[in-house]
């Protein structure tokens, strides 16, 4: 019995000690993770407080829990105009504001056999292309444009600018026409199609997209009236799959500017050009470049960086491009594409090049299509592009007195090569490449060969990369202009391909031209200033005088 007592008490004893044990490590346990806790969120208020303006200092457990604490957008959502507005400006073609004016009294029953397209039921191609299937043959449309330029024959006129699987398309088309306050469409032929290529550039086959602006002409009761939409059917009572803005472009006080700059779609995904285009975007505004328009298919992170702030500044534009149809838009694949399908490449260059100069019909006097690695350079005492244009209009006017429908500028290589020859520079800047190369070939290419102009937009209906392919009023006249007033400076590595033989000669005959340096001290600082905005330098030494050719930077290949 008493043995069964201490049994009892030693149980007993063991029991409590347990349960105290017990206790304190669950006590020691809550305490571990409430410190591993706290842990995990200091690190992540680390995290926060890399930019200190973000940095608050907290005193609770429960500042902790504060959703404002967190560093997320708070904007408030977008309402329906302003999402409108929104998708407006990523889709120029898509007549989304009319539609959202309009949907309700579109859908009212019409005695007409077309209706209104709803935005939600349109074929997009690649983002910014719309579809159109016929019986024969399939188009890609773009943009469309409203045209009343006097030297037009046709007219008030709607050109469609997109493209068709199709060589010389037969097949018959309508455009439905849609204006403000009328909920049926007027339904006309389409008038042309033309073609923006020539055959014997290669690609002239059946099933490969091919560059067309279709015209359909704006019946006499709505003359004056631009229409919001037009859509594009193959048979007149056809619901279109197709609906585009017509683009109407004119400055507020009708005063044109002086020079527009159209560059084709950007495919340096993995060239980082960014100094070489501050260089290219200052020196053309300093020569008078009131807006460079420049396409966008795929570029370096840096190179979005310096589009975006002469965006801002007002300076550049700058439109997203895809390519239509079946062909490649992924990063990478697309650049290897338009490597390897010359003509291909070629072909969809010029879409943007004819989008610029329709949208900006009234707003210039004259339109160029230049590469990042062109330049139109005045000569002799000329400085500005206006000044220049003073001097060779008369003169040409002597010679045809109904005038040009464009200017064309000689083109000379300064190859990259050649300067290296010589050294650099050392006032200044290694990284300004325009500067640094003043060596050229002393040989011209051939006239109109590989050219550069200035257009006239009241009079050319359809352009190229070098000249225009159809004027109106007749057969292109392009004036050429004398190289002692101006030429097309183009910096390259090489020659093009098809002059391969004639670089040879190219390089073995050059000769100093150093007319870009009577620019140079203005473009030094405006590309520094830009510089030094962007962050582009390694080191802000404030000052820089003598010391050009020494800065370092960051993005130096």
């Amino acid at each position: 019995m008493a043995r069964t007592k201490v049994i009892l008490k030693i149980l007993f004893t063991l029991c409590v000690w347990s349960f105290v044990i017990i206790g304190v490590f669950k006590m020691h346990g809550t305490n571990i993770v409430s410190q591993e806790y706290a842990a995990v969120q200091l690190s992540g208020r680390i995290l926060l407080q890399k930019d200190m303006r973000y940095a608050e200092p907290t005193s609770t457990t429960t500042d902790r829990f504060d959703p404002s604490e967190i560093l997320v957008d708070n904007r408030t959502a977008m309402d329906d105009d302003q999402l409108v507005r929104d998708v407006e400006s990523r889709i120029p073609s898509l007549p989304i504001a009319y539609w959202s004016k309009n949907k309700n009294f579109l859908q009212q029953k019409s005695s007409t056999c077309a209706k209104y397209p709803s935005i939600f039921e349109l074929e997009f191609n690649n983002i910014y292309w719309q579809t159109m299937r016929t019986s024969n043959g399939t188009f890609q449309l773009f943009g469309a444009y409203y045209d009343i330029r006097k030297n037009s024959l046709l007219g008030p006129t709607v050109r469609i600018l997109g493209m068709i699987d199709r060589i010389e398309p037969k097949v018959k088309t309508y455009c439905q026409f849609w204006f403000d306050g009328q909920k049926e469409p007027f339904i006309v032929k389409t008038y042309e199609y033309k073609y923006i290529w020539y055959n014997k550039w290669g690609n002239y086959k059946q099933g490969i997209y091919q560059p067309y602006l279709i015209a359909c002409k704006i019946p006499k009761p709505f003359h004056g009236v631009v229409p919001s939409s037009v859509s594009m059917v193959e048979k007149e009572c056809d619901t279109a799959t197709n609906n585009l803005r017509v683009i109407y472009n004119r400055p507020p006080d009708d005063q044109k500017r002086g020079f527009a700059v159209c560059v084709k779609g950007l495919d340096f995904l993995y060239d980082d050009l960014s100094v070489r285009l501050i260089e290219w975007i200052e020196m053309l505004n300093i020569l008078g470049a009131d807006k460079i328009y420049f396409y966008n298919l795929q570029v370096h992170p840096n190179i979005s960086k310096v589009l975006s702030h002469y965006e801002q500044e007002g300076k550049v534009q700058v439109i997203p491009l895809t390519l239509p149809g079946g062909q490649p838009n992924v990063p990478g694949f697309q650049h290897l594409y338009l490597t390897k399908k010359t003509n291909h490449k070629r072909q969809n260059e010029v879409i943007p090049y004819n989008d610029c100069l329709y949208k900006n019909l009234y707003l210039y006097d004259y339109i160029a299509l230049l590469d990042i690695d062109e330049v139109i350079m005045p000569k002799g005492n000329f400085v500005l592009w206006s000044e220049l244009m003073e001097k060779v209009v008369p003169e040409s006017l002597k010679l045809r007195p109904e005038g040009y429908h464009s200017f064309n500028f000689r083109n000379v290589y300064f190859l990259d090569d050649q300067q290296h020859e010589h050294g650099w520079h050392k006032d200044i800047p290694k990284y300004m490449h325009m500067l640094q190369h003043v060596y050229r070939a002393k040989n011209y290419t051939k006239p109109n060969q590989y050219v550069k102009c200035f257009h006239n937009p009241e009079k050319v209906l359809t352009l190229h990369n070098h000249f225009p392919l159809a004027c109106l009023g007749g057969v292109c006249k392009s004036y050429p202009v004398d190289t002692k007033d101006a030429h097309l400076q183009h910096y390259r590595a090489d020659c093009v391909n098809t002059l391969k033989k004639s670089c040879v000669e190219f390089r073995e005959n050059s000769e100093e031209d150093k007319t870009i340096w009577k620019y140079k001290d203005e473009l030094i600082r405006r590309t520094i200033k830009t510089l030094e905005t962007l962050g582009f330098f390694r080191r802000q030494s404030g000052t820089y005088g003598s010391g050009y050719g020494s800065t370092t930077h960051s993005s130096e290949r």
